[in-house]
């Protein structure tokens, strides 16, 4: 499957008119992994908006060193920034661009949600997901990559979705070429950024928390039941556990970070 340069830039030159475009975009039919591959670029001096895209990756990453499949048919993007965050703020970045993306494909009539922390749910599958890498110093993060999958023409496990066929059973056609899609993932990422680093955390999150699928889904940590309340600046899930003293009940609230619990997919019966 050839990637059609010509189509995403006319679709991006649709939205900025004419001014020139934010993105250095370099188009590649297989790499390893796009992150890696823009994280060389970088070192070769490319800028934040530097976007390495490919139609299959061989070594593709998922959070926390898990494998991303990434057979041909699939969106496979990576955008640098150069973001002014603290270090121990770097989830922000995730959070950010999952409501980005989500909140520029509900636009596209697409009725996507977030599985947290940083899954794109359509119909209770998976149907993308983000991983981001920083490079810090001083306690500062100095640049960041921000990379992006989607399911869109490619097999996907049981658990997963394709927009492809979603479209088809939906008798939508909005992206009925990848590189539409591929030109609203950029321009979904770019507004999550822009509004953490413009608007600050507190309005992205609670953005991000009214796309959340995952409110008020219970989980058991420790043997406790809790019910998710929220999610904290830091990308921790909110949880109110209910447990009993002598004489009532009572709730505290703990935090959970991203990796230490699963909350499963609830899919949607058709």
């Amino acid at each position: 499957m050839e990637f059609n340069r010509q189509l995403l830039v006319d679709s991006l030159q649709a939205e900025y008119k004419h001014q020139n475009l934010p993105f250095s975009l370099h188009i590649f039919d297989n790499v390893s992994s796009t992150n890696q591959t823009l994280w060389q670029l970088i070192d070769q001096g490319e800028k934040p908006g530097c976007v390495v895209i490919a139609t299959q990756q061989t070594a593709g990453r998922g959070q926390w060193g898990r494998q991303w499949q990434s057979p041909t048919g699939g969106l496979y993007l990576s955008m640098a920034i150069a973001p002014k965050l603290e270090a121990t703020s770097s989830y922000q970045l995730t959070l950010a661009t999952a409501w980005g993306i989500t909140a520029q494909l509900r636009k596209c009539g697409i009725p996507v949600g977030i599985k947290w922390p940083n899954d794109l749910i359509l119909d209770g599958r998976k149907l993308g997901g983000i991983l981001t890498e920083t490079k810090v110093n001083q306690g500062q993060i100095t640049q960041a990559v921000i990379g992006v999958g989607i399911n869109w023409a490619n097999q996907v496990p049981e658990t997963g979705i394709n927009l492809q066929l979603w479209q088809n059973s939906h008798n939508s056609q909005m992206f009925h070429h990848l590189e539409i899609l591929t030109s609203q993932v950029l321009l979904g990422i770019k507004s999550g950024i822009e509004c953490l680093q413009v608007e600050g955390i507190n309005i992205l999150l609670s953005r991000y928390l009214d796309l959340l699928t995952n409110m008020g889904d219970q989980v058991y940590v420790n043997n406790f039941l809790g019910t998710v309340v929220g999610v904290t600046q830091e990308g921790n899930l909110r949880l109110r556990i209910t447990t009993y003293d002598s004489k009532a009940a009572v709730t505290p609230e703990i935090s959970v970070s991203p990796g230490t619990i699963s909350l499963g997919y609830r899919q949607t019966p058709v």
